[in-house]
């Protein structure tokens, strides 16, 4: 699991180096400012060059680095408690449908599309387990605090706060 943890942190990591989000908006900015078709060609060719820049190799490994932590957490996830089957299953079907990248052409447009819906049931509910076991073992989900620790006499631990 620390494996995936890690696979997942270096992916988010390359990917958001990557970003060029707001270069593309700038961009866009000045072509809808300009008049003369020439100049709207060069800021064109400029966005569409970085573009191609992100969608190169390092976004490529982003994205199965992020597939394969998928797939190790749902393997994680066989071994039964807490998680159930259609949890693990949901897991494993979207990350098997993620690992071809959307850069790959139409079938990885395609399929980077589709893998979303098991995406989200895996996500919703993995969610719905972790918080229900949160709640059983007294931890608040807003908080994030154990309001019903109790000391070895029995009685009721309160949490120091700093307003006291």
């Amino acid at each position: 699991m620390a494996i995936a943890v890690i696979l997942q942190l270096v992916a988010a990591t390359t990917y958001f180096a990557l970003t060029v989000a707001f270069g593309v908006l700038t961009l866009s900015n000045q072509y809808a400012i300009v008049t003369m078709d020439a100049e709207r060609y060069i800021f064109l060719a400029a966005g569409q060059a970085m573009l191609a820049t992100w969608q190169s190799t390092a976004f490529n490994i982003s994205y199965i680095l992020s597939v394969i932590e998928i797939l190790i957490v749902s393997a994680v996830m066989l071994r039964g408690h807490p998680f159930s089957r259609t949890t693990t299953y949901a897991g494993l079907s979207s990350g098997v449908l993620a690992l071809v990248p959307p850069t790959a052409g139409t079938i990885g447009t395609v399929l980077s599309l589709v893998f979303l819906v098991p995406m989200v049931i895996w996500l919703a509910l993995m969610s719905r387990r972790l918080f229900t076991q949160g709640l059983l073992k007294g931890i608040s989900p807003l908080s994030g605090s154990n309001n019903n620790r109790r000391d070895e006499d029995g009685h009721k631990r309160h949490k120091a706060s700093f307003c006291e």
